[in-house]
């Protein structure tokens, strides 16, 4: 009784050390999985704004909750690398938008961050990443994306509770039949796949949505697959007329 007491218990151990070394710990998303259905990517990191302009970026909030602006300020975050492509080392990168929301009240309330222009990503986008300074409060923010239907939606990146810079980013779900969730290629239309950025929502705690709430953005980035750009032929026609 006792032997198969012994063999039982180390059945269990083993198994427990296998699963132990099966198990996955969640990381950052990775690009080359998200919606690989082949081989065939060409995956690239590029800038989609440095928020360096006057007047690219606007804040609103409803006027019964407060009051916002948004404004850049000298500076950058510490800790980016550098992107791989020397057209985008080349970019100017002195300036970050700072939001200042003052609010009258506690309560669920949101604002938005919004470009004037919806500016547009080329091939299909597989991450998208801003650097985020949240000043420690419990609010949350999202992206907001149209895609190449025009239809828009929002993907969640994650609290702002944490000090200084952090760098937010978010996996763009693929669609599964080309016609529901984000749609960012067709082949019936067009030739160019790809989404746009609207802007971002903070989503505020109603616990810290009281005085003045500060945060800033820079150096909003995508991974991006441009296999079907890159490989266009040259002479092929343009489906735009």
């Amino acid at each position: 009784m006792k032997k198969i007491a012994t063999i039982f218990m180390m059945v269990m151990i083993s198994g427990v050390f296998v699963f132990a070394q099966e198990t996955v710990s969640l990381g950052d998303p990775d690009p080359t999985l998200i919606g690989a259905e082949t081989a065939k990517m060409a995956l690239r990191e590029v800038s989609v704004d440095l928020f360096e302009r006057e007047g690219q970026w606007n804040a609103k909030m409803s006027p019964d909750d407060g009051i916002i602006k948004a404004q850049l300020f000298e500076g950058s975050a510490e800790g980016k690398e550098p992107l791989a492509d020397v057209e985008n080392q080349e970019l100017s990168d002195d300036m970050v938008l700072g939001v200042k929301a003052q609010f009258f009240h506690r309560g669920t309330n949101s604002f938005f961050i919004t470009s004037a222009r919806p500016i547009p990503i080329e091939g299909v986008t597989k991450v998208l990443s801003v650097w985020v300074c949240g000043r420690n409060q419990a609010h949350e923010l999202s992206v907001l994306i149209r895609d190449y239907n025009g239809n828009n939606f929002e993907l969640s990146m994650g609290s702002l509770e944490f000090s200084g810079w952090k760098k937010l980013q978010v996996a763009v779900p693929p669609t599964l039949d080309g016609d529901r969730g984000i749609v960012q290629s067709s082949v019936y239309f067009g030739d160019r796949p790809g989404l746009s950025i609207i802007g971002f929502r903070v989503d505020c705690d109603p616990e810290y949505a009281i005085g003045s709430y500060y945060m800033y953005l820079d150096d909003m980035r995508a991974i991006t697959d441009l296999y079907t750009v890159e490989n266009r032929d040259t002479d092929d026609m343009s489906d735009n007329w």
